[in-house]
């Protein structure tokens, strides 16, 4: 599954670590957008579509965390 640069960053944002506490954090976080967040939105959508659709052990190989270090 291929996630966008935007998407991978509300990942990382949201994620507790796993696979299915990030869809429990995003879909709670998705109940307090509004109607003008129609971006926000949309791409809440559409990270929620594609966890649905891999397995725990391709998210674990994400790269939600990459190395940034000096």
């Amino acid at each position: 599954m291929n996630f966008s640069k935007k998407e991978l960053i509300l990942m990382m944002l949201y994620s507790p670590g796993t696979r299915t506490g990030l869809i429990v954090e995003l879909t709670k976080m998705r109940g307090q957008l509004g109607a003008k967040e129609r971006g926000l939105l949309s791409l809440t959508d559409s990270v929620l579509e594609k966890l649905d659709q891999i397995t725990d052990e391709d998210f674990d190989a994400l790269p939600l965390y990459p190395d940034i270090g000096p």
